[in-house]
């Protein structure tokens, strides 16, 4: 940044599209104390921060060959990087502007230059969530949501502290999944399948319209400066309801190594005054999605939404559109990564056929193959 290597053409170029799509939709400052919000002067200048980090984080995964032409041959290379990562809270945060834009843009499947394949990039130091992110990805062909499992909401709570009650899908209880950046703004649920229904999709399906009803979804507030010092901009939206999606975890156990957990379910549409209260228990400035899991009472993991919650190994999800529970099931055995905690239908599941030497208890069985056979995934 202080050495200003990135493409200013490119930079002006995403300055522009930023101020025409993003920007416009900047958010009131609410969240701050008077004493504690920046000028106008410095939100400009963080806006600007921002979109040359975005440009910067971009070049270090893929590389630029612009960069060589203005005499940074070694930066123009890249690290050809799969995934990233940036660490932010709070070495960063405490003095810089957040890394909510560049994460939710990154993420995301298009940006400045138009419709492209969405990177992947985490948040939070929390490489095995990227792992997880990356699974999803390269499965899907979508952008992915970085997500804290923030909070359970049971049916009496949420009739305790608003007095109104959850009904269909959400009867049972809900999981907000909220985190101020690394969320893809795809997860906003604007774009819309062949039956008008909210979706999310890959790259070569998206479509200038969807672009523009995404960013349109979405606003962007400036960051809550008691928790980052030195400001920028968060990305706020409220998920669609409705839509079919997988959240899987990666988690490494000391002594086992790296073992899987997925729960695939469904967002879900919530009283608009239901969710303005619960919104408020955490932060109203950043993106939220209602999801319910599917249950299954035969597995105590998932005999309610309260268990999947207090199963799960963090409180990071990576959350895939579509129901993928099966096909990540089957990339874990390939690199001998057990799964700890599914709720995928026993037929719809495919392992090796060297697993049924392993034993009838299918779970254990993976766990024992796996250790077996040795990890493919170094």
């Amino acid at each position: 940044m202080d050495e200003g290597i990135y493409d200013r053409e490119e930079y002006a170029k995403a300055m522009a599209w930023t101020e025409k799509y993003c920007k416009i939709n900047e958010g009131d400052d609410f969240k701050n104390r008077p004493e504690k919000r920046k000028t106008r002067e410095q939100k400009d200048a963080d806006w600007e921060f921002i979109v040359k980090m975005t440009l910067i984080v971009r070049d270090l995964m893929q590389g630029n060959p612009r960069l060589k032409d203005l005499g940074f041959k070694e930066e123009a290379l890249g690290h050809n990087a799969i995934a990233g990562g940036f660490q932010g809270q709070r070495q960063w945060t405490d003095w810089k502007p957040n890394g909510d834009y560049t994460e939710a843009l990154m993420n995301t499947s298009f940006d400045w230059n138009g419709i492209r394949e969405a990177f992947v990039l985490a948040t939070e130091n929390d490489a095995c969530n990227g792992v997880a992110m990356l699974f999803g990805h390269l499965l899907t062909g979508c952008g992915q949501m970085f997500s804290d499992v923030r909070t359970y909401w049971s049916p009496e709570a949420v009739k305790r502290v608003t007095g109104k009650e959850l009904t269909g899908r959400a009867s049972g209880g809900i999981i907000h999944l909220i985190n101020s950046g690394a969320t893809t703004l795809d997860a906003t649920g604007a774009s819309v399948n062949a039956n008008g229904e909210p979706c999310m999709k890959p790259s070569w399906e998206m479509t200038d319209e969807d672009v523009k009803a995404c960013l349109k979804a979405t606003t962007w507030y400036p960051a809550d400066r008691d928790y980052f010092r030195g400001g920028g901009f968060s990305s706020n939206f409220l998920t669609r309801g409705g839509m079919p999606v997988t959240m899987s975890r990666l988690n490494l156990v000391k002594g086992l190594g790296p073992v899987l957990q997925i729960a695939e379910g469904w967002t879900v549409d919530i009283d608009p005054e239901i969710n303005q209260i619960l919104d408020k228990r955490t932060d109203p400035t950043w993106p939220t999605t209602w999801f319910v899991p599917r249950l299954c009472p035969e597995r105590d993991a998932f005999k309610d939404v309260y268990s999947v919650m207090n199963n799960w190994g963090a409180n990071h999800g990576a959350i895939s559109y579509g129901h993928i529970g099966a096909d990540l099931i089957t990339l874990a055995s390939i690199l001998r990564i057990p799964v700890c905690m599914h709720n995928v239908t026993d037929t719809d599941i495919f392992r090796p056929a060297a697993w049924n030497a392993f034993g009838m208890d299918k779970e254990g069985a993976d766990y024992r193959a796996c250790m077996n056979y040795g990890p493919i995934y170094k």
